[in-house]
């Protein structure tokens, strides 16, 4: 422990790069998901045929193991951020689309039918009722999300990405117990961090509810 805490007074400065760029890549690859996989999940509970395939394709892209898709995307993308962020995006967009559908199916059906006999066009009953009861599912989608993209992300250098896994293979590559340490305790502390934030939300969320 002496010689982590060692590495880390005298790395401080380059782990708060690599935590920075471990964000980043978390950060737009979950605005991307959430962007795609709210209106997915919307779109899915409009219609059960629909569900099925979407919530299928969803399922087959979880499916794969991890560094089979990254390398599989950097064939495509090559290597570098780009490749890891579309990984994040694929890996995020499961949680979301299933619990937003999830959470929008529990919606009562009276309820709508009261927000439509008030005059609300479908779009407004959607924004209005039904989109913010399901707002504690659709925390708990990205919750999952998150926690999930922070742990992908560690393995980010394989494919020539930045953030904190630079700092665990680097240990592992010099037999270095310290720098692994350095990488691993930042991640591991920022998935916690996470977690423990979104937890709160959710539950404000249902209280507001």
């Amino acid at each position: 422990m002496e010689l982590f805490f060692r590495y880390v007074g005298e790395n401080w400065r380059d782990l708060l790069v690599f935590a920075w760029q471990h964000v980043a890549m978390v950060a737009v690859g979950l605005l991307l998901a959430l962007a795609v996989g709210i209106p997915l999940g919307v779109l899915a509970s409009r219609s059960r045929p629909l569900a099925r395939v979407i919530l299928a394709l969803a399922n087959i892209l979880q499916v794969f193991p991890t560094l089979a898709l990254l390398v599989l995307l950097m064939v495509v993308f090559g290597l570098g951020t780009t490749t890891v962020v579309i990984g994040l995006f694929l890996y995020s967009l499961l949680p979301v689309i299933r619990n937003t559908y999830v959470g929008l199916t529990q919606v009562s059906p009276t309820l709508m039918e009261a927000a439509r006999g008030v005059g609300m066009s479908s779009l407004q009953a959607m924004a209005t009722v039904q989109l913010p009861l399901a707002l504690p599912f659709i925390l708990t989608g990205i919750r999952i999300a998150v926690v999930v993209a922070i742990g992908v992300a560690t393995i980010a250098p394989l494919v020539g990405g930045d953030g904190l896994g630079r700092e665990i293979y680097s240990g592992i590559n010099m037999n270095n117990p310290a720098r692994l340490y350095a990488g691993a305790v930042p991640a591991a502390l920022l998935a916690l961090f996470a977690d423990l934030v979104l937890e709160r939300l959710q539950k404000s969320a249902k209280i507001g509810k």
